[in-house]
């Protein structure tokens, strides 16, 4: 019996080492074009009590060079001076536009809501969604426009370099690259424009407004909450194609600067990802066998009399998880106590999912941004 269990977990440590050895090679930063083969693009920002940062990202956005753009702000109805922050920049550059928000209809979460006015607003086809605490580099706008362009995308979606301060967010922000690079068949998202291999990052998606419009854009998702992940299953529902691309260079942003915002922020889209009855008992084999029942089984079988096949396979599997998130680390510009403490990582995320599920399924509300969104 151990020695089947040590080669299982071999197995479920396996396939996230191997795909993410070839989704490493695949996942790329854009391009740089040139400058006559880029459209102007609109940036569609949207903003809810945001004063803390949003000058910071406005000058990073004004600061971009290589195409022309318009840089439009939906204020949703902010209760702090983000209106008043803006409002500033407005009369210091043109390109900038404030518009409001109006009230949230029935049904509507609140950043689709603002994501939908947003890009009834722009005035270019191409248009970049971007949250109101991603800081762009000087050259993103140009080469994630261009990315869209070159490749023949409807959307492009990229995962910004995460900042981490604290234990917490160095113990679970960078387990998105581990999920996502780890789990992902990046060659089959490519090749296929089945939704169930879509995904994004809802902190930076570009879209061709275009099509995006035409399939009911933010509003044809409107009740949902993971903008990043609902969205470009749209589009591949619509036939549309979809794509990722490596942001690390390109933006950045600190997602969360507490517990209590991390495990918030997590649990808020976590029924929408893992957390539904049906995959998170898959989820939890894969994870747990491949990259925690490994650590907690390998002392007893190198210490005890396991067979020495079941001892090396043990060791080989958290070789394998290791391995991995010490490259992403290194790829990522990642915490290494992060690496280190894998195990312990997972056992909170799924501790996580499933208070996520329990959560959601039993009507409790999830709160974001002061406002209340319940199953029913």
């Amino acid at each position: 019996m151990f020695p089947a269990l040590a080669i299982a977990c071999l197995v479920l440590a396996l396939i996230p080492f191997l795909l993410c050895l070839m989704n490493l090679f695949l996942y790329r930063p854009p391009q740089a074009v040139a400058p006559a083969g880029i459209p102007p693009v609109s940036v569609l920002i949207p903003a809810r009590n945001e004063e803390a940062g949003i000058a910071r990202t406005l000058e990073a956005v004004l600061a971009n060079r290589g195409c022309s753009f318009e840089v439009v702000v939906a204020d949703d109805s902010s209760t702090d001076h983000t209106r008043a922050i803006v409002e500033d920049f407005v009369r210091r550059d043109p390109r900038v536009r404030l518009i409001a928000t109006p009230p949230l209809p029935p049904g509507w979460m609140g950043k689709n809501n603002a994501c939908q006015t947003l890009a009834a607003a722009a005035r270019h086809d191409i248009a970049l969604f971007v949250d109101a605490d991603v800081h762009l580099a000087p050259d993103a706008v140009a080469r994630i426009a261009g990315c869209l362009v070159r490749r023949r995308l409807s959307l492009a979606s990229g995962f910004p370099h995460q900042i981490t301060r604290g234990f917490w967010e160095k113990l679970m922000v960078p387990l998105i690259h581990f999920v996502l690079l780890g789990f992902l068949p990046m060659i089959g998202a490519r090749l296929s424009n089945w939704p169930a291999f879509a995904t994004g990052c809802g902190q930076l998606i570009a879209v061709r407004l275009s099509d995006y419009r035409a399939i009911g854009g933010h509003g044809a998702i409107r009740g949902l909450i993971h903008d990043g992940v609902q969205l470009p299953r749209l589009f591949r529902r619509h036939g549309l194609r979809t794509d990722l691309f490596d942001a690390e260079t390109l933006a950045a942003t600190q997602m969360y600067g507490n517990f209590r915002d991390l495990w918030a922020g997590f649990s808020k889209n976590a029924h929408e990802g893992m957390a539904t009855p049906v995959a998170l008992p898959i989820w939890t084999v894969l994870l747990f066998g491949g990259q925690v029942l490994p650590f907690l089984l390998w002392p007893v079988a190198w210490f005890g009399s396991a067979d020495p096949v079941a001892r090396w396979a043990l060791a080989a599997a958290i070789g394998c998880a290791w391995a991995m998130r010490l490259a992403l680390a290194l790829r990522f510009h990642q915490s290494w106590l992060s690496a280190l403490l894998h195990p312990f990582g997972i056992l909170v995320t799924l501790a996580l999912q499933w208070m996520a599920l329990w959560r959601w399924h039993g009507g409790k509300e999830v709160r974001w941004r002061g406002r209340a969104y319940s199953r029913s």
